[in-house]
Order: structure tokens, then sequence, then C-alpha cells
């Protein structure tokens, strides 16, 4: 089962830098590219199934609920900036692309930093 953690932490990761990779190029147009729709659901999906995996004790890791929680959270919030700004996207704003950019640097920021 560690193969399948590793598997899901690598596809978690990809997730990740498909919306930080996307809201940055979409800075430049003030576009939210499609993809980050993709990498959003890719990051959301997979975190969830490494919690579900580590909370069993399967993998071998002894998740902290808390930091958990909290990624959770901002992962929500990073979610639904991104639906909201694809299927609106006259609102989408440098500044909206921002928020996106640095919610998805300070969950990152949380999963390595916090121990």
């Amino acid at each position: 089962m560690d193969i399948v953690y590793g598997i899901l932490l690598v596809l978690h990761l990809i997730g990740w830098a498909i919306v930080l990779g996307g809201s940055l190029a979409g800075l430049k147009s003030a576009t939210l590219y499609k993809g980050t729709v993709h990498g959003i659901l890719t990051a959301l999906v997979t975190g969830i199934l490494m919690v579900g995996l580590a909370s069993a004790g399967v993998a071998g890791h002894d998740p902290n609920n808390i930091k958990i929680g909290v990624k959770l959270v901002i992962a929500l919030v990073v979610t639904g900036l991104v639906i909201y700004g694809s299927r609106n996207s006259e609102k989408v704003t440098k500044g909206y692309l921002g928020g996106i950019a640095g919610l998805t640097v300070v969950n990152i920021a949380i999963a390595v930093l916090w121990s």
C-alpha cells in the first residue's frame, strides 16, 4: 500500500502544480485556464484518498487532523474560486488569480512546514 500512497502523493503534487501554474500563467491576460479545474479536482480527491489511507493505518502514516482540516478548508476555498472563475470568466481578474495562487502557496507551505 505504500506504493499506492506514493502514487497518490505524486498525483496530489501534480494537481497543485497545475493549479499554481495555471493561475500564474493566466495573470498576464486575466484568464483562468481550463486545466486549472482538473488540477484542483485532482489535488482535492487525491488528498482525501491519502488521508483515508493514512487514517486507516494502511500507509503507515499518522495524520495530524488539525493540519489536515486547515489544508482541507483552504483546498475547498481554492476549489470554489477555480470553479466559479471557470464558469464566470468575465469575473476573473489579476487579483482573483493572485488569490488562487496565494492560497495555493499557503496550502503547499502548510504541507511542508507544519510538522
